[in-house]
């Protein structure tokens, strides 16, 4: 059965789109291929905490609903204190049922219990259109229970769409839900959302 948000797509998307575009084709319409979330741990608190690494597996796990793969560094870098196949992170990539539902639950759960939200940047896509943007903390999402976290952990989170421009995938990701950041806000929002240092490439 498919999702809320999946559903939403299909029925109220689709069509805004082809008349905002002029998409004579139904295939022609963008679509979200798949999202990509990343959780980093710093060298420092992996060699202080043997299970840090663990620890933010288990996270992204509850608020994903799919299992990470670990991520390994692949070379020696001495001034971060970084040596060859250390753990320092952990990845989900997610498709289908399980990414719709994710990003349901990142627009109407997540974002909107970040304190002083004013929106996601306008600025964080990276000309072929994928979006990027990081959070500063997990408990933004309702599935972390506060007293069992170890330590407060961010992550980054990727939109890879198949829109061949930014502004086409602005617009599908706005037609989604997505609460951009509105041109005439003074300041950016002082909540723990900013922009992604390196999206994923399309594949």
């Amino acid at each position: 059965m498919p999702s809320r948000l999946q559903e939403r797509y299909k029925n109220t998307v689709v069509p805004a789109l082809q008349k905002a575009k002029g998409y004579k084709n139904v295939h022609q319409v963008p679509v979200i291929e798949k999202i990509i979330v990343t959780m980093g741990v710093s060298t420092a608190a992996s060699k202080a905490d043997k299970t840090a690494v663990e620890a933010a597996a288990a996270d992204l796990q509850t608020i994903t609903g799919q299992k990470p793969v670990t991520n390994i560094s692949r070379k020696n870098i001495s001034n971060f204190n970084l040596r060859l196949g250390q753990e320092i992170g952990c990845r989900v990539t997610l498709r289908g049922r399980r990414m719709y539902e994710f990003l349901d639950r990142l627009i109407s759960a997540g974002l909107p219990r970040i304190r002083d939200f004013r929106g996601v940047p306008n600025r964080s896509f990276d000309g072929r259109g994928n979006y990027s943007l990081g959070i500063d903390d997990q408990t933004i999402f309702p599935e972390i229970e506060l007293d069992k976290i170890k330590r407060q952990q961010g992550m980054d989170i990727t939109i890879v769409t198949s829109a061949p421009t930014n502004e086409e995938a602005r617009l599908l990701l706005q037609e989604m839900g997505m609460p951009f950041m509105r041109p005439s806000a003074a300041k950016p929002s002082a909540a723990p959302v900013k922009e992604a240092a390196a999206p994923a490439k399309k594949g």
